[in-house]
């Protein structure tokens, strides 16, 4: 299945039904009174958190959802159907907003997070309303009401306690199929990974974290190149950042510069967020190397891993793990 993160669409909630004209007509009583009843509510259109989802991918091709009517009155003050609601089911970390007024509808994060997007329409009144005093036989009842139209957009943010983040080619994807179960493609070449991966990975005692790996970044990725804006809004709701260098290039200093730089034009409050600083592929470097690793970066904690022999790693998940326990406390 394709992951699909932004989906547009129109909602429609249903009509209410109309009420209804009727008189009491029984055997000994010729002129009865109204007894029309209300037409029905009609349905809604909600969205709803389905945790089960990780991509918006069942939506793409649907234009209009729209929610059945209310069913009219009847008589001897019978009272129409309601209509059915519809549910759209959505994964955890759905924004909705609304396309026309360009206004944000709802946050739907947790498993059971609900919005009512189109409500439907109320049911008009019978004829058995309108009886009084001085119009003891209404001959008239009210339509039921349109329900609410809207058009809508559905914007994706994954949700993950640490995010990686790095030049193409840099092991994310190696080092997430590491730690966890999860399967993104991996090659040896740079643009493998062209959507966000998640994975959860294991810490023993029934503790656990979850890791996601977004597309490489390059220049220019906050204004869109790359498509590197919609990929940084998947880091926005991380609580750690992990920013990893390739250990066998030599321009440690200006990838990670890179990396600041773009995260930071996209949204500065990201910079904010703790961070780790990660080198990778360390198994293909001389001792020596390997030495001089922690000295690039001065003020920064640097940890070295290797995917591939596994060197690192069980530091590296411990690292994550303390992090994240002093933001929860935070």
């Amino acid at each position: 299945m394709d992951f699909v993160d932004e989906v547009c669409f129109e909602v429609r909630g249903g009509r209410g039904g109309n009420g209804c004209v009727s008189f009491r007509r029984e055997k000994y009583v010729p002129k009865g009174g109204p007894d029309g009843g209300d037409g029905g509510n009609g349905g809604h259109v909600v969205i709803k958190v389905d945790p089960r989802l990780s991509t918006l991918f069942d939506l793409r091709r649907r234009k209009l959802f729209k929610a059945s009517s209310g069913q009219q009155g009847k008589g001897k003050n019978m009272r129409g159907k309601n209509g059915k609601s519809i549910e759209i089911s959505v994964p955890p970390g759905t924004l909705v907003f609304d396309e026309i007024e360009n206004i944000c509808l709802g946050d739907l994060k947790e498993h059971d997070d609900n919005l009512i997007v189109a409500q439907g329409g109320k049911g008009g009144k019978g004829n058995a309303r309108f009886a009084s005093a001085t119009c003891q036989a209404p001959d008239f009842a009210e339509e039921g009401r349109q329900g609410i139209t809207r058009k809508i957009c559905l914007e994706l943010k994954i949700l993950a306690d640490a995010g990686l983040v790095g030049l193409p080619n840099a092991g994310k994807s190696t080092l997430l199929a590491s730690l966890s179960a999860a399967k993104p493609k991996i090659a040896d070449y740079p643009f493998t990974t062209l959507v966000p991966n998640l994975g959860v990975v294991p810490l023993g005692a029934h503790r656990h974290f979850v890791m996601a790996d977004i597309p490489g970044l390059i220049q220019g990725a906050h204004s869109g190149k790359g498509l590197g804006d919609r990929f940084l809004r998947h880091i926005e709701r991380t609580r750690l950042l992990i920013f990893m260098l390739d250990s066998t290039e030599d321009s440690h200093q200006a990838d990670y510069k890179i990396l600041v730089g773009e995260i930071g034009r996209f949204d500065l409050t990201l910079l904010e967020k703790p961070r780790l600083i990660v080198f990778t592929k360390i198994d293909a470097l001389t001792e020596t190397q390997r030495d001089g690793l922690p000295k690039i970066l001065e003020g920064e904690r640097c940890i070295l891993i290797s995917s591939v022999t596994g060197q690192g790693l069980d530091i590296l998940k411990e690292s994550v793990a303390h992090q994240l326990e002093r933001t929860s406390h935070a």
